[in-house]
């Protein structure tokens, strides 16, 4: 198992920060354990963290219950994942919420621990704004999919998102949850996988599932 500085290190954010204030900065982390449905933070929360995910998976969700009784997955946070950064640039509140989708683990940085090292090496802030960049543009394609792919096309590309490349995978979300990340009610997400199978595409059994035709799957997600 990664020390704490090792975890650190290997972040696009901290990685090339110097080992002895990474180590500085590792004793003063602290881990935090998660179960399903635990809220890190809210939205609108005041921040005074970023995190790295250490085990499980974090999603990254906009409520818009008071709109359309939905909520929004943006955003899934595996190992190494650093998030919780965007506040040190603004002081703005949590602009989603982090929420467990399984048993997970963090690792916590304090902002007031972060800040003086931002002075004493500002070098570091071009970290950020490569990770903010980098969080533009996956906006950026996830409005691209609103715009030009219908329910299907964005249930397939989630699909094989969460597949990581493999043919038979375990679904790490739960039906609602893939609605969420497709951006659409369950009926429809449900409707579009059921035309999957029918296809001969995939298999399905609960959460287990086996891509038949990844490529027909591949062209329905473009």
């Amino acid at each position: 198992m990664l020390s704490h500085t090792e975890v650190l290190s290997q972040t696009s954010f901290f990685f090339d920060a110097p080992e002895s204030v990474l180590s500085a900065l590792a004793k003063t982390a602290t881990e935090r354990f998660l179960i399903r449905g635990d809220t890190l933070f809210a939205e609108g929360d005041k921040p005074d963290a970023l995190y790295v995910v250490l085990t499980g998976r974090i999603a990254i969700v906009i409520d818009n219950k008071p709109l359309d009784h939905r909520e929004t997955v943006v955003a899934l946070m595996e190992s190494g994942d650093l998030f919780g950064e965007l506040a040190l640039l603004d002081d703005g509140p949590r602009s989603a919420a982090a929420r467990a989708i399984e048993t997970a683990s963090v690792l916590q940085v304090n902002y007031s621990e972060v800040l003086p090292l931002l002075t004493s090496h500002p070098e570091i802030m071009w970290n950020i704004v490569r990770l903010l960049a980098k969080r533009l543009r996956t906006t950026d394609e996830v409005l691209s999919d609103s715009v030009f792919l219908d329910v299907t096309g964005r249930t397939a590309k989630r699909i094989l998102e969460l597949s990581n490349g493999s043919d038979e995978f375990t679904l790490p979300v739960t039906q609602e949850e893939l609605a969420g990340m497709v951006g659409a009610s369950r009926e429809r997400v449900n409707k579009a996988i059921a035309s999957f199978i029918r296809l001969r595409w995939i298999n399905q059994q609960d959460r287990r599932y086996k891509i038949l035709n990844r490529q027909h799957l591949e062209q329905r997600s473009r």
